[in-house]
């Protein structure tokens, strides 16, 4: 991506952001679930896609930004194509098609597992990021926190089938992010915001055909999935994209990863207030995990 300059102290204003951040994303798996009351699974995630590329695209043409050259950057169109499967199109469409079976809150925990699998991807695929002991550790720890949050019937396919396949499909989700961030973390020079919108382009080439072919136009949704779905295009898709430039941009990409101790507990905290979910003692005893391996694999870098 862009060089950025070496990061200054995080201000209250990044603090802010980060917060924000938090909630936002955090909120993203209770919109989903209400999404899903009136869309199909590939409907909602063409929606937030086509949304936010819409809203980005305008973005880019008032702020005359603009996308880079079919010609001249060609190998950014490919890391932007990646980023769009891997960060966008996979994900959104899994976990849309994996919430109609499981709790919003279980989607959230896993998504703690991203910067975990990240850390191993890394290892691989970028120079200079090597697994020291702290991030097997955290790696480790975060493993044993899907074994508790899934269960062993989950992991053995002995009960229902569709719910474990589901709960695994949410942990498949996370790799799909962390390849998106190796892929992203990889790509030439280029503007964030112009990058961000050249994907989501893409993302929405690739979706909203497969979702009309397959799911047709939406009849008479009710106006709480209708409001669902703008919130996911505008907010976690659209908006959150230019506060985490932002962010990176003045307080560096460590300081980002303080939003993946974040979204888990939120996306607790919005399906059990809000949703009236369970919160069985394993979720809670998982989120422990998870978050203690993200805290362990963080060592490394004090």
């Amino acid at each position: 991506m862009t060089n950025l300059a070496t990061p200054s102290r995080p201000t209250l204003t990044n603090w802010i952001e980060i917060a924000a951040l938090g909630v936002i994303w955090g909120a993203s798996f209770l919109s989903v679930h209400v999404a899903l009351t009136g869309f199909g699974p590939l409907t909602v995630a063409a929606g937030r896609i086509g949304i936010a590329a819409a809203t980005l695209a305008l973005l880019c043409v008032l702020l005359r930004l603009p996308l880079p050259s079919l010609h001249a950057d060609r190998r950014v169109w490919r890391h932007a194509l990646g980023m769009a499967v891997f960060t966008n199109v996979l994900p959104f469409a899994v976990i849309a098609w994996a919430q109609q079976t499981v709790q919003s809150s279980f989607v959230g925990i896993t998504m703690a597992l991203v910067p975990l699998f990240t850390l191993v991807m890394a290892h691989v695929a970028l120079p200079g990021e090597r697994l020291t002991l702290p991030r097997i550790a955290g790696v480790l720890l975060g493993l044993v926190g899907v074994v508790v949050l899934i269960g062993l019937d989950g992991l053995t396919l002995t009960g229902d089938p569709w719910h474990a396949l589901a709960q695994l499909s949410c942990v498949g989700v996370t790799v799909s992010y962390a390849l998106g961030s190796i892929v992203t973390r990889r790509c030439p020079a280029v503007d964030p915001v112009a990058f961000s919108t050249a994907s989501l382009l893409l993302a929405a080439a690739m979706i909203v055909p497969v979702a009309l072919a397959v799911e047709g136009v939406p009849h008479a949704p009710p106006a709480p999935a209708l409001w669902a779905l703008a919130y996911l295009g505008l907010m976690p898709t659209a908006f959150a994209t230019l506060i985490l430039v932002h962010v990176v941009r003045s307080a560096g990409p460590t300081f980002l990863t303080q939003t993946n101790y974040q979204v888990p507990v939120w996306s607790v905290l919005f399906g059990t207030l809000l949703l009236s979910e369970p919160l069985p003692p394993q979720f809670l005893a998982a989120l422990g995990l998870i978050l203690a391996g993200l805290a362990v694999s963080r060592m490394a870098r004090r």
